[in-house]
């Protein structure tokens, strides 16, 4: 046997354990003791109130576990917040669209807490658009047999690569979905016979996926559409992490809540309180404390201790353990590993509030649209990596066309994002950090006055001489608010030996310490780092 194939298994196998613990009946966790008087003393101390931070809180708190979570941001969510400017703009941080289950009639499931039933979601009325040089393709929502005929129209030619492409994805979820109805108990010596094509995409990059039926490299770019929203390009993508989450999105639709993103978050916070949980903001957590190499508690900045049983890091995982622990001889295997995972790209983010209904005025009814410049996305990456917004596409989002009030009457509130690597704000940072921003907000408004322009040129006639509110987000505005190292917005990689259950684990060399969030497994989307506490929580109730 080659050492492919010995990986094959190890990844296999490890999938395998993640599936029966996804598995397990959340009904048979065991329920918290009477909580302790002592005032800061708890069950659980969660670091940072991002949405995988929060849904472990959650989890503790519906258990009855005494549960703390600690932000140093104002407000919780992380990268699910809303921001207000003058004008009665509110601005939506990141949430473009996410699947969510539904119930009596109403999509308001939130994964994992069917108690949450205050924030609604309502369906974009077409997918996404995506404009190419020679193509302008509305994908339908929930109808994905409109979007085969849609892509062998224009490439009849393909038409069996496109349903073979198609069925071998739909074919890796049936295959998962068949695993865990198994409860994980699979017959390994048949695994190949048994789970197909999980067992061929368990080793295949989104673009060897592809390769194996589509020709025409247009076509695999289109297809390849939402390769963004994953951060790497189809050649260096792990295959079934591009394509399970399309798949779904593609059958089951695309959602946007009503309140924005910050409705979930604080939905999350309620939530917990309710349970007896406390979330205290504007503190924030310097050193995770430590006793013969096992995590007791936490200290912040003003010097306060908070102890638990247990500590969950939803901070970024590279500062967790540079920053906050005084552990580098014993983690020194570790660390190694961490430094040989790639960090995500950030993004470049402009955000407008138009004095008027321009959107409405040119009758555009779209509500995510994509423009690309060219059908080589290991090229476009490139150029994001490097920051050429020149040459580089963008998407823009159009909510108003979501529900009325999305914004103030007769206005519209427009989000232009371009993905963007770190390195070019590099030399910003320093002087960023002390408040010496002359420099570097020449270089922002530079980069939006031209994201601007080519989105008047290809979309929104007028729309530069209509904007009230203009806000510029940067990968450093991302570090700033986030914390997140290198303003990352997808954590690590998702490249094959850091996806799925080969990815940076929930426990830690550090006894009672765990990861939550976009930087652990499964990985980033609000599906992600949902599940991501869920799944934290679950391993830290088996170990107890």
């Amino acid at each position: 046997m080659s050492g492919k194939d010995f990986e094959r298994r190890d990844f296999i196998k490890s999938l395998l354990a993640g599936f029966s613990m996804i598995a397990l009946d959340w009904s048979l966790f065991p329920r918290g003791a009477k909580a302790t008087p002592e005032e800061n003393q708890f069950d659980a101390v969660i670091l940072g109130a991002g949405l995988g931070g929060l849904s472990c809180a959650a989890a503790f708190a519906r258990q009855g576990f005494k549960t703390l979570v600690l932000e140093k941001h104002d407000k919780a969510g992380g990268y699910a917040t809303t921001f207000p400017r003058p004008g009665g703009f509110v601005f939506d941080v990141s949430l473009h669209s996410t699947t969510v289950g539904e119930r009596n009639g109403i999509h308001n499931l939130i994964p994992g807490f069917p108690e949450i039933a205050e924030v609604e979601f309502v369906p974009h009325p077409v997918l996404y658009r995506v404009i190419y040089p020679d193509y302008d393709i509305r994908v339908p929502q929930k109808d994905l047999k409109r979007y085969i005929e849609i892509l062998t129209g224009y490439f009849p030619e393909e038409k069996e690569g496109i349903q073979g492409l198609i069925d071998d994805t739909k074919g890796v979820l049936n295959d998962i979905n068949r695993i865990l109805s198994s409860r994980g108990q699979v017959d390994m010596s048949r695994f190949p016979v048994d789970f197909p094509h999980l067992f061929r995409s368990s080793n295949q990059t989104w673009g060897q996926m592809q390769d194996a039926r589509i020709k025409n490299p247009r076509l695999k770019a289109i297809l390849s559409s939402l390769w963004g929203y994953f951060g790497l390009p189809p050649s260096k993508l792990a295959s079934y992490y591009y394509a399970l989450p399309v798949i779904g999105y593609l059958e089951e639709g695309g959602y946007y809540p009503v309140g924005k993103s910050q409705k979930i978050s604080d939905a999350f916070v309620k939530f917990i309180q309710q349970n007896g949980g406390k979330t205290m903001l504007k503190t924030k957590v310097e050193k995770i404390l430590v006793k013969d190499h096992a995590a007791y508690g936490v200290r912040t900045s003003e010097g306060k201790e908070f102890f638990g049983k247990v500590i969950v890091s939803n901070a970024n995982a590279y500062d967790t353990f540079h920053k906050m622990l005084d552990e580098k001889d014993y983690l020194i295997e570790y660390l190694s590993r961490l430094e040989q995972l790639s960090v995500s790209l950030s993004c470049f983010q402009v955000f407008l509030g138009l004095k008027k209904d321009l959107v409405g005025e040119l009758g555009i009814t779209d509500t995510e649209i994509f423009y690309e410049t060219g059908y080589d996305h290991e090229e476009s990456y490139q150029t994001l990596l490097n920051a050429e917004i020149e040459n580089s596409g963008f998407g823009v989002t159009l909510y108003d066309n979501l529900y009325k009030g999305y914004s103030p009457e007769g206005k519209n509130t427009i989000n232009i994002l371009s993905l963007q690597g770190y390195d070019h704000w590099k030399k910003y940072e320093d002087d960023y950090l002390k408040g010496n921003k002359a420099e570097y907000r020449k270089e922002k408004e530079r980069m939006a006055d031209i994201l601007i322009k080519q989105v008047e040129k290809n979309l929104l006639p007028g729309l530069s001489k209509c904007i009230e509110v203009k806000e510029i987000g940067t990968p450093l505005t991302n570090l700033r608010y986030t914390g997140n190292y290198r303003g990352a917005i997808y954590g690590w990689d998702q490249t094959l030996d850091n996806s799925g259950m080969a990815r940076l684990p929930h426990n830690t060399p550090i006894k009672n310490l765990y990861l939550s969030g976009a930087w652990t497994r499964p990985g980033h989307g609000y599906g992600g780092v949902i599940w991501s506490g869920l799944e934290c929580f679950g391993e830290i109730m088996k170990s107890w």
